[in-house]
């Protein structure tokens, strides 16, 4: 008997099976599965969600600071960059200079230069001198006068084994033997304290223009002539002066020097001894 009673629910349940699929397969099932279905996929998507909130919520942080950490790595390698860059301007610029320098040396073949960069400078505003690099190892002795490629820029005050200090021509106490170039007349530049130079001791009986150049005349054994000073400014010409004079923009940027020539084969004469 139980095996009859088992024999016929499952003649009854593959009946019943049989039907649903002939009812799916009419459509009959269709909207009948869709609200057995959808609260299924509305509640994967909440949960699919709130997942991703708490995935967010662990690995943002984490990016943040991987993205702080290559932000500051880039920072870092700009400022190499940065600091790079300005050494090889620098570098350009030296290069320029020294390139000028040598250009104005083989121009005067007839003198020896020695090469010396520019380590220091006075700070008192009344003393104007320079420090180089370049000192009596070197060859460097007092007195010899300090050009660039612009013109003069003083002598050599004082000589360590290892440096040297040049007054400059805008010194207070510097005076050069000069002339204004295309004419025979001569005369002194002075330095101020202002770090202005004039030329002075000009006879009145010459006239002198604002715009001609003043150069080295060689006179007193100083400095080598032809050496260019600047040029004229203003000119100060009073009827009962005997002398004239006239302010002078200096040839050279004495505040921006970085690299200087010193003339080594010229030997300043002392004239001191035979003077009246």
């Amino acid at each position: 008997m139980n095996m009859l009673r088992n024999n016929w629910r499952r003649i009854v349940l593959f009946l019943i099976a049989i039907g649903m699929v002939m009812l799916a397969l009419s459509g009959y099932l269709t909207s009948t599965m869709e609200s057995l279905i959808d609260p299924v996929i509305q509640l994967q998507t909440w949960v699919s969600e709130r997942v991703q909130i708490i995935y967010e919520f662990f690995t943002i942080p984490r990016d943040v600071v991987s993205l702080r950490s290559e932000n500051q790595s880039l920072q870092n390698q700009v400022s190499l960059l940065q600091t790079q860059i300005i050494q090889l301007e620098q570098d350009l610029r030296e290069a320029d200079i020294l390139y000028s320098l040598l250009g104005f040396a083989r121009g005067r073949p007839e003198e020896t230069y020695i090469a010396a960069k520019v380590i220091g400078r006075d700070p008192s505003p009344f003393l104007q001198y320079i420090l180089i690099d370049k000192g009596s190892d070197d060859g460097i002795a007092y007195n010899m006068p300090v050009v660039t490629e612009k013109g003069l820029v003083g002598r050599v005050d004082a000589v360590t084994a290892s440096a040297a200090r040049v007054q400059l021509i805008t010194d207070n106490a510097a005076l050069v033997n000069s002339k204004i170039v295309g004419e025979d007349i001569d005369g002194v530049v002075r330095g101020s304290v202002t770090s202005d130079i004039t030329i002075e001791m000009v006879s009145q009986e010459y006239t002198i223009e604002p715009g001609q150049t003043v150069q080295t005349s060689g006179l007193g054994g100083n400095y080598p002539a032809d050496i260019t000073i600047g040029t004229i400014l203003n000119v100060n010409k009073l009827e009962n002066e005997l002398f004239q004079s006239a302010s002078l923009q200096p040839s050279e940027d004495f505040m921006n020097l970085t690299a200087v020539l010193v003339v080594a084969n010229f030997r300043p004469s002392n004239i001191a001894p035979l003077m009246p």
